[in-house]
């Protein structure tokens, strides 16, 4: 009798525990673009009853195809935190001159205390850098680069910097462009 009613329910595991899903045939879309924490800081506020805490997350977004953006979120958990700075570096991407897998020309970034200097490397190198610098060149798309960090270590002048110098690239016919007029 109970066999007969798993049957009818489409259940093999004889009515215990939960029916399982089959995963392998689920296709998963992979998401437009890829976040990466860069930096949390724990602020407190001293209050009546104690401490309260909020939280801000410095995050890095891009398709690694050659646009990157920076969001700064601020909350008072952390998830939450996150998810808004997602949303914001979603807002103001940029978008990166490349040439193959490295980039055009050296470049220097400058941004408050914070320099930035990167430069063109032979392929197969990859990225030599760390910290935010390499969060941002990494989902940029940009695969073959050398960089230091100069000056400050504040991660959000680093990260704006590296976004500076990144800026800053022209392809050689866009130099070219603007020479011309």
């Amino acid at each position: 009798m109970a066999e007969e009613r798993n049957e009818r329910r489409g259940r093999r595991d004889g009515g215990r525990g939960r029916k399982r899903r089959d995963d392998k045939n689920e296709v998963r879309e992979k998401p437009e673009f890829e976040e990466r924490v860069v930096h949390i800081s724990r602020n407190s506020k001293v209050v009546k009853g104690g401490r309260r805490f909020s939280f801000g997350a410095l995050v890095v977004v891009g398709d690694r195809k050659g646009r990157v953006g920076f969001g700064l979120g601020k909350a008072a958990e952390v998830a939450e935190a996150i998810r808004k700075a997602g949303d914001s570096a979603k807002r103001d991407l940029q978008t990166v001159t490349m040439r193959g897998t490295t980039l055009p020309h050296d470049a220097l970034g400058k941004y408050s205390g914070a320099q930035v200097l990167i430069r063109p490397a032979s392929k197969g190198t990859g990225i030599i850098a760390g910290g935010p610098c390499r969060a941002v060149l990494e989902l940029a798309g940009v695969r073959d680069v050398l960089a230091k960090s100069l000056g400050s270590n504040n991660h959000l002048n680093v990260t704006k910097a590296t976004l500076k110098a990144l800026g800053s690239l022209r392809s050689k016919e866009q130099a070219l462009a603007i020479r011309k007029g």
